[in-house]
C-alpha cells in the first residue's frame, strides 16, 4: 500500500510538472508572446522596454524564466500580477478558493443525493409511468443551460417574486463567508447549488439507472435472487455498489472541473467571485502569472480527484482489488 501510495504521488508530481511547464510554454515561449509591451504600457520609449524586460528577467534563458516562476509561485509565493503591478496572485487566487468550493461541494451534495434517489427509484420502477417520467425530468435537466436557468431563477427571486412568503428569505447576490455568517452562507448559496446541480441530477441520474438495468442481466444479480433476498437489498446492496463505478467516474472529473474554475457561468450569474471568474479576467487581460496560478490551482484538484476516483474503485468493486 505504502509503495502504491508513493507511486501515485510520483505520478502526480509529474504530472504537475508537465502541465506547468506545457502553460509557461504557451504563454511566454510562442512568437509574440512577450509581455513586456502590456507591462510598459502605449508608446513605451525602448529604454523602458529594455528596463522592463530586465527588470521581469524576460532577457534571461526560458528555464531560468520558469525556475524564477514556479520558485515565486509555489515556494515565496511573491508572484506578481502583470496587470495589476504588485498585486500578488496566490492570495488572489486564496481568497477565490473559499467562493467556489462552498459552491462546489454544496452543488455536488445536492446532485449526488438527487440522482442517486432518481436512478435506483427509475429503476425499481423500470418501464412505469414515473421511470418515463423521471428520465423526462432529467433529459429537460441536461437541456436547459445553466446561465439561462440562472436568469430565470434570479428572475423570479430577485424581482418579480422577491416581496412573497415564497421568496422574502432571498438575498441579494453575492457570497456571504462561511465564518461570517453560516445562515447567511446558506441562504446566498442554496439557489446557486440548485441551479448548478440540475444539469449533473440528469445526467447522473440517466447514467446510473442505465447501469443499474445493465447488472441486473450479471450473474451475482441473478445469483442473488435466486437466493430469495429481497428486492431492495439486490437493488442496494448489490446492485447499487457495483454500478457506482461509472457514476464515481463522472463525478471525480465533473467535481475537480467545477472547482478549477468550470463554474464560471454560475458564478457570473449569482454574483460569486471565484476561481472561474478570476480566471475569466485573468484571460480577458492576458495575466501571465495569474493564468498560471489558476491553471495550477485546477490542475491540482483535477488530479487529486482522479488519485481518489482510484481508491474508491478499488473499495467498490473487489475485482478490481484482486486484479492487483
Amino acid at each position: 500500500m505504502a509503495m502504491a501510495l508513493l507511486r501515485r504521488l510520483g505520478q502526480t508530481v509529474l504530472v504537475l510538472f508537465g502541465i506547468s511547464v506545457l502553460v509557461f510554454l504557451v504563454f511566454f515561449a510562442t512568437p509574440g508572446a512577450d509581455p513586456t509591451a502590456r507591462i510598459a504600457g502605449r508608446n513605451a520609449s525602448p529604454e523602458t522596454m529594455a528596463l522592463i524586460r530586465h527588470q521581469y528577467g524576460f532577457d534571461r534563458p526560458l528555464p531560468v524564466q520558469y525556475e524564477r516562476m514556479m520558485v515565486s509561485l509555489f515556494v515565496t509565493r511573491d508572484l506578481t500580477s502583470f496587470v495589476d503591478h504588485g498585486e500578488r496572485v496566490v492570495p488572489e487566487v486564496f481568497r477565490a478558493a473559499p467562493v467556489t468550493l462552498s459552491l462546489v461541494f454544496g452543488a455536488a451534495i445536492v446532485w449526488v443525493l438527487a440522482s442517486i434517489g432518481m436512478g435506483t427509484l427509475a429503476t425499481a420502477l423500470r418501464g412505469s409511468l414515473v421511470d418515463r417520467g423521471l428520465m423526462i425530468l432529467g433529459l429537460i435537466g441536461i437541456s436547459m443551460p445553466v446561465f439561462w436557468l440562472g436568469e430565470v431563477i434570479n428572475l423570479v427571486t430577485q424581482s418579480r417574486m422577491h416581496d412573497s412568503w415564497m421568496f422574502s428569505w432571498v438575498p441579494g447576490l453575492g457570497y456571504v463567508p462561511l465564518t461570517q455568517d453560516p445562515v447567511g452562507w446558506f441562504k446566498v448559496l442554496v439557489i446557486p447549488w440548485i441551479t448548478l446541480a440540475i444539469l449533473f441530477i440528469g445526467i447522473y441520474g440517466r447514467v446510473l439507472r442505465a447501469d443499474l438495468v445493465a447488472a441486473y442481466s450479471e450473474d451475482f444479480m441473478r445469483t442473488a435472487q435466486a437466493k430469495g433476498l429481497s428486492a431492495s437489498r439486490v437493488l442496494f446492496r448489490h446492485g447499487l455498489r457495483t454500478s457506482m463505478i461509472t457514476f464515481v467516474s463522472l463525478f471525480g472529473l465533473d467535481f475537480a472541473q467545477l472547482v478549477g474554475g468550470g463554474a464560471l457561468l454560475t458564478e457570473v450569474v449569482f454574483g460569486l467571485q471565484g476561481v472561474g471568474r478570476l480566471t475569466y479576467q485573468a484571460l480577458s487581460n492576458l495575466d501571465l502569472p495569474l493564468i498560471m496560478a489558476t491553471v495550477m490551482y485546477s490542475a491540482v484538484f483535477v488530479v487529486l480527484a482522479n488519485a481518489l476516483v482510484d481508491i474508491l474503485y478499488v473499495l467498490l468493486d473487489p475485482r478490481v482489488r484482486d486484479a492487483g
